[in-house]
């Protein structure tokens, strides 16, 4: 005599199954309908000054190429939002020059409230080997210019806070500068937007 109560695996996976795609569902629903709802803009990253004291280039022996540098920023964090603060958990802001990293700084974490804006003051002072090949021609090119293309990158982890819900995301600042030496006569600097992404 079979035994009819038996459940068959394969209906206790479907449901297992049913149950997960109807969760994702809900899910993807209520997050879509919040995002309706509070509609998070962007974080607004800008240099607002920049100095350029020191940047050099040297060649110590055939083979050792070490770029010499100082450099401090005044950035401006903003936070748009009407109904949404912001926790900074970890940040970090990068230096480039030629596509290549030469410094970095870590920056107090910090709480943002709504429609606030906080400023960071990363500084850059030391000595990095350079590796790029073409990088002693560009910067020749650069110096007779008068000014120095120089990227910096703001890394960092945050959550977005609305009520008790939390939401996490590791935005990234991408800032193009172009800086003379402080005292070199190449001109003020021109407060720089950043691109941000998400």
């Amino acid at each position: 005599m079979s035994d009819t109560t038996k459940t068959h695996p394969c209906s206790l996976l479907c449901s297992l199954i049913k149950l997960i795609f109807s969760l994702s569902i809900t899910l993807s629903i209520s997050f879509f309908f919040f995002w309706l709802i509070y509609h998070p803009n962007p974080i607004k990253v800008h240099v607002e000054n920049a100095s350029l004291s020191l940047f050099n280039l040297t060649t110590t022996n055939a083979t050792t190429t070490t770029l010499t540098y100082n450099l401090t920023l005044d950035i401006s964090v903003r936070n748009p939002n009407k109904k949404i603060s912001i926790y900074y958990d970890w940040i970090e802001a990068r230096a480039y020059y030629n596509g290549e990293r030469f410094a970095f700084a870590t920056l107090p974490t910090f709480y943002q409230g709504h429609k606030n804006t906080t400023m960071l003051y990363p500084s850059f002072d030391g000595q990095s080997v350079v590796v790029e090949s073409g990088t002693k021609t560009r910067f020749n090119t650069e110096k007779n210019d008068g000014f120095y293309n120089i990227y910096v990158n703001g890394h960092a982890r945050v959550r977005f806070k609305v009520g008790w819900i939390k939401i996490k995301f590791k935005p990234r600042a991408n800032c193009h500068l172009r800086l003379a030496l402080s005292g070199g006569g190449g001109g003020g600097f021109q407060r720089t937007k950043c691109d941000v992404d998400l």
